[in-house]
This record gives C-alpha cells, sequence and structure tokens, in this order.
C-alpha cells in the first residue's frame, strides 16, 4: 500500500538528519582533538556550566539514558576529568564533579566549540540564527507536551 509519507518532506526526519549531521561533524573534531565522545563531552559542559550533579540530574539535563551517562561518566572519570563525591541530599547515589583536570579540558574545548558553531553558521544572518534558536525551543516545547512522561509509560 502506498503511503503518503515522504521522508525528505518529513520535518521530524529532517531535523535528524541536520542533527546528525552537525552532531557528526562535533564527534570527529572533540575525537579528533580530545578524544572525547559526544556524551562524555556533554557530560564535561554540563557539569562546568551547572556544577556537580547526580547522574539522573545528568540523564535529565543531557536527555541521555542512563546507560550512556553511565558509560560516559565512567570513561571520564578513568582519565582523571570527574570526582564522584557523596550526595548529602540522597546517601543512595554520588555527585559528579569536573576534576581541576576536567576543568581545564573543558577551558581547552569550549573555544573549540564556539569556533564550530560559528563555522556551521557562518552562512546564517543573526536573525536567521534567532529564528532558529526560537523555532528549536518551540518544537522541543510541543515535543515534551506529546511525551507522557517516565510515570505514564511504566
Amino acid at each position: 500500500m502506498p503511503s503518503s509519507l515522504k521522508l525528505d518532506a518529513f520535518l521530524p526526519y529532517r531535523l535528524s538528519i541536520a542533527s546528525n549531521a552537525v552532531s557528526d561533524a562535533v564527534a570527529t573534531a572533540y575525537r579528533t582533538l580530545f578524544g572525547l565522545r559526544i556524551p562524555e563531552w556533554r557530560l564535561i559542559t554540563v557539569l562546568a556550566e551547572d556544577g556537580p550533579m547526580s547522574q539522573q540530574a545528568l540523564c535529565g539535563r543531557t536527555r541521555m539514558d542512563k546507560v550512556t551517562v553511565s558509560r560516559a561518566a565512567i570513561a571520564l572519570a578513568d582519565r582523571g576529568l570527574i570526582a564522584r563525591a557523596a550526595n548529602p541530599g540522597d546517601q543512595r547515589s554520588h555527585l559528579i564533579a569536573l576534576s581541576d583536570a576536567g576543568w581545564t579540558l573543558y577551558e581547552q574545548i569550549a573555544p573549540k566549540a564556539i569556533d564550530l558553531e560559528k563555522r556551521i553558521f557562518e552562512g546564517f544572518s543573526d536573525l536567521e540564527r534567532t529564528q532558529l534558536h526560537a523555532m528549536l525551543e518551540r518544537l522541543e516545547a510541543a515535543a515534551a507536551a506529546l511525551d507522557p512522561g517516565p510515570a505514564a509509560r511504566a
């Protein structure tokens, strides 16, 4: 039975393709320059921006599943880039924070990330970048409104 769905015109598919293309370019740069995978880079950046947090909080903040966050945290801990400490608010979990080496790496990566973003969006006007940012926020909110959340899925 023929479908009227055309992937190249289906916006969720196009967003995924665009996201993957950008992610692949960024991943190649971070892997080549710093030996990091995207999940590891995300954890470093979130911890730099938001401070110490639990793995569960990292899952929520990065929208990555707990296995991906756990593997990234293990890889970063093995490299001495993060440290774990007892969580005073929940004795069953730990808080993860950047180590001194993690901060040093973040300070090296952040300018490269900003440069990559500039290069990716150099063909866009300031207005187009602002509009894209606003549209992405609206898309995320609309998608969140469709998601019943973990409690409803259980």
